[in-house]
């Protein structure tokens, strides 16, 4: 699929799909098309949306793209290499998914940072260390969290230290899955600034799905819709949510709650 206004966005296509589906199973153990051809592209220091109805295929769409689920047919490249050839731990150290519900292991904020290295056997960065210092001001977290039980967190800071979690690894790309679906408008807003100044700040390629227009229009630098597990309508997130085209896109914005589930 051909991105409109792709020569006046700044930066590379750091994520590319090319024609992927995915089928699953419904209750009743039959096929169901979940995703059908989606062909899309996000670049380098932009936040890419793809917002839609609940059930339209938004959530298996980023996990495709972190290997925890396996496309039907169709290609997904990462910096210009084909996934399916990359060991997944090593695509994840490129690729990190924060998931719609902040998860905290159990200790403290400094072990839920500390985790992604213990996993991969390698030495953590200690409390000290530039590393820890650097997500902590990204995810505006206060450093004497540390030592708080991360379960005993706010939900707005868990989100935030689930990002921060995120970003110590130094990924490539960060997906992000309904990311203030469960917070409030001004811990949503302040996660929002966040996001916003890490993918510019750091060179990142962000995609977050979601059915937040509030969020959207906040936030996003490009957009796409999905229902049905396809891309209707695509263009610069300002244009698109303010000229809709489609009449399914219509209707999502002009009925957002009824979307929401």
């Amino acid at each position: 699929m051909e991105r409109e206004g792709t020569l006046n966005r700044t930066g590379r296509d750091m994520v590319t799909l090319d024609d992927v589906s995915f089928s699953g199973r419904s209750a009743d153990g039959g096929i169901v098309t979940l995703l059908d051809a989606v062909s899309f592209s996000a670049k380098v220091a932009e936040i890419t949306a793809i917002i839609g109805p609940s059930g339209g295929g938004k959530s298996t769409l980023i996990r495709l793209i972190n290997r925890l689920t396996e496309p039907s047919q169709g290609r997904i490249s990462v910096g210009g290499t084909d996934i399916s050839t990359m060991d997944p731990l090593e695509l994840r150290r490129l690729v990190a998914l924060v998931p719609q519900k902040p998860f905290m292991f159990e200790g403290t904020v400094l072990d839920n940072l500390q985790i992604p290295f213990r996993y991969r056997h390698e030495t953590p960065p200690a409390a000290q260390s530039p590393e820890v210092a650097e997500v902590l001001a990204l995810a505006r977290l206060d450093r004497e969290l540390l030592e708080r039980d991360a379960r005993s967190l706010s939900l707005g800071q868990q989100q935030r230290v689930g990002v921060a979690r995120a970003l110590i690894t130094k990924p490539r790309v960060l997906l992000l899955d309904e990311p203030t679906s469960a917070l409030d408008r001004r811990t949503s807003d302040a996660l929002a600034a966040t996001l916003r100044e890490i993918c510019h700040g750091k060179n990142l390629t962000m995609i977050m799905v979601t059915h937040d227009l509030r969020l959207t229009e906040k936030v996003a630098d490009y957009c796409f819709y999905l229902e049905a597990g396809r891309i209707l309508e695509q263009g610069r997130a300002a244009e698109l949510l303010a000229h809709p085209a489609s009449i399914e896109l219509k209707r999502f914005l002009s009925e957002p709650a009824d979307q929401e589930g």
